[in-house]
């Protein structure tokens, strides 16, 4: 499993128990490792201290010690190595393009080639119900970005412009990266399986969310401030 060098075994297991604690987000999550130095010691902090930090309180602090925490992350510890997942850590290897949103997640998961931090970086998105309009201009807005050099097309792997824009984008040899609203250990919809198995050699697909993370509605509109704040522009290809 590749996680950056600044974090051992026992800091990358500490993150992924932070990520799981109810009620603390990447924000919070972000605010503590930098108060305590690491994830490690943030679950070393004495609850007493632990509870007198701004933001947490009583119940948040209560939380930390759930025995729940632990066994979910040594379950996505296993999943990780099993699967060759990379770890993207905000003190190391993350999109930088990202790391300047507010709400950006602590931990995202990644599977592939692409360089996430490529010189040039487009994502293109759009309505799952396009019309055969908006098919062609997809598929003409991928040729004429082709030029580019350095290019990385970003997308989020949904029915319709996603991935009519996708699948152009593997046909001509561009990288190209799905987000995906749910855990790297299913694909949403079934139907690009095997577009993203393509995507996986050359691009990748990439997601702030745990295995056995499910899709629902809530889960896309996270999935897609990813994929813009890590890109340098975002074409709206079609809407509904």
């Amino acid at each position: 499993m590749n996680t950056h060098p600044e974090n051992d075994h026992e800091e990358l297991y500490h993150q992924l128990a932070l990520s799981y604690v109810n009620g603390i987000g990447g924000k919070m999550g972000r605010m503590l490792i930098e108060k305590f130095g690491s994830a490690t010691n943030v679950f070393k902090v004495p609850l007493k201290e632990l509870k007198n930090t701004d933001g947490i309180g009583e119940i948040k602090a209560k939380a930390f010690k759930d025995s729940a925490v632990f066994a979910y992350a040594e379950k996505e510890m296993a999943f990780l190595m099993q699967h060759d997942v990379k770890v993207l850590c905000l003190a190391g290897t993350y999109p930088q393009r990202l790391t300047g949103c507010s709400d950006a997640p602590l931990l995202m998961f990644y599977k592939g080639t692409a360089d996430l931090e490529a010189k040039k970086i487009v994502a293109v998105v759009g309505t799952r119900k396009n019309t055969d309009y908006g098919h062609k201009l997809c598929e003409d807005l991928i040729e004429g970005l082709q030029s580019l050099e350095g290019l990385l097309v970003v997308s989020g792997l949904a029915l319709g412009i996603d991935s009519i824009a996708h699948k152009k984008c593997v046909q001509l040899g561009i990288p190209t990266v799905g987000v995906l609203g749910h855990g790297l250990d299913t694909i949403y919809p079934y139907s690009n399986k095997a577009l993203a198995a393509q995507m996986i050699e050359n691009g990748g697909l990439l997601s702030e969310f745990p295995s056995r993370t499910i899709p629902d509605r809530t889960k896309f509109p996270m999935r897609n401030r990813i994929g813009a704040g890590m890109s340098d522009v975002t074409v709206v290809v079609e809407s509904n």
